[in-house]
């Protein structure tokens, strides 16, 4: 079974809805987009520039939650 990568551009309400194995990563980086409103339009990319997070490195991080 492949898993499908996660991207900068996905929607952040998806990607947690898809795999609630990444809200560790969340709160990781202080990211209360669990629940968030904005969660529901808001890509991944436009909530890392929000908190000065690195986008790759969080990208990446989440990728790695889903592949444990």
């Amino acid at each position: 079974m492949t898993i499908e990568k996660i991207t900068e551009e996905m929607n952040i309400k998806e990607v947690i809805e898809k795999h609630p194995e990444v809200i560790p990563v969340f709160q990781k980086y202080n990211m209360g987009c669990i629940g968030c409103i904005a969660a529901s339009f808001e890509k991944l990319s436009d909530i890392a520039s929000v908190h000065g997070v690195d986008v790759k490195t969080f990208v990446n991080d989440l990728n790695n939650a889903i592949n444990k």
